[in-house]
């Protein structure tokens, strides 16, 4: 089984490319940062994902190194016309001091299609990885509202030899109903972030201390109704290396200051220098 991959190290003080392979539908891309950091986006010939299209992709970050991962626009998963899903695979290695930061746009979800993404990270214990998993319930500008088949996501994220996450969510409209308060209460975009660290690094506990800025405040007052907000964030220590944020608005606007708050702590020099994505919003 062939899989992309995407290699960076360190090579005099900068974080730097030493491996860049990618297959079909898959398109690596390296824009040049003007910071020691290193940045990969994901792209594809089509703008998206067809049925029956699988990509598999290995990253990893070697000692002391900087990645941010982003993409060049919304993946798009089209309409499945014969019950083949569209799979991503990715596996991840983080090595000692490094930082591996993943932050795509929203994966849409187009009427009909069928969509699998599984995630495994391997971090050495004094690394850290913020990664972001969003999706769209469907092309909300054209009114689409849950009308795919399938989706499953699975992220595993270990530290050392010890499993420190494990997050799986399996979604079929047909079987759920979407507007339920236990599922997306009429929500249509939804913000997943994970966080995943030592707890003495400097760098997680910067980003630890953004994220509970985040927090909503009166939240769990009496006066809070849900169906009134035009986004919902919460932030939880799952454990004392595990930070979980989520999200869920009924338009992506409603979440681009939360994108601009995490993307302004990791342009700290202490992280990444610079803001990857300032010129493209």
């Amino acid at each position: 089984m062939n899989w992309s991959t995407v290699e960076v190290a360190q090579v005099r003080g900068q974080s730097r490319l030493i491996t860049c392979h990618n297959l079909q539908p898959l398109k690596l891309l390296n824009p040049k940062s003007p910071t020691p950091a290193c940045h990969v986006v994901l792209s594809s010939y089509g703008g998206g994902m067809v049925a029956g299209d699988a990509i598999r992709l290995r990253i990893g970050v070697e000692a002391g190194a900087r990645l941010f991962v982003s993409t060049q626009a919304n993946t798009k998963i089209f309409k499945s016309t014969n019950g083949a899903v569209a799979e991503q695979h990715v596996a991840g290695t983080v090595a000692a001091e490094a930082l591996a930061v993943v932050f795509p746009d929203p994966v849409v979800l187009q009427a009909e299609s069928r969509y699998r993404q599984v995630q495994h990270w391997q971090l050495h214990p004094t690394a850290t990885l913020l990664l972001i998993d969003w999706f769209h319930s469907g092309r909300m500008d054209q009114g689409e509202q849950f009308a795919f088949t399938s989706l499953h996501s699975e992220l595993r994220v270990s530290r050392g030899s010890r499993l420190v996450l494990l997050d799986r969510l399996t979604f079929e409209p047909e079987h759920h109903i979407a507007a339920s308060p236990a599922n997306f209460a009429g929500y249509q975009t939804f913000f997943s972030l994970y966080l995943v660290g030592h707890p003495e690094s400097t760098l997680f506990q910067r980003l630890v201390a953004r994220l509970e800025q985040q927090k909503m405040p009166g939240s769990t007052g009496p006066h809070f109704r849900i169906s009134s907000q035009n986004y919902l964030v919460a932030v939880s220590r799952a454990k004392d290396d595990v930070y979980i944020l989520r999200a869920a608005a009924h338009s992506r606007a409603a979440l681009q200051p939360l994108c601009k708050q995490l993307l302004q702590e990791l342009a700290s020099a202490e992280m990444l220098g610079y803001n990857p994505l300032l010129r493209k919003y």
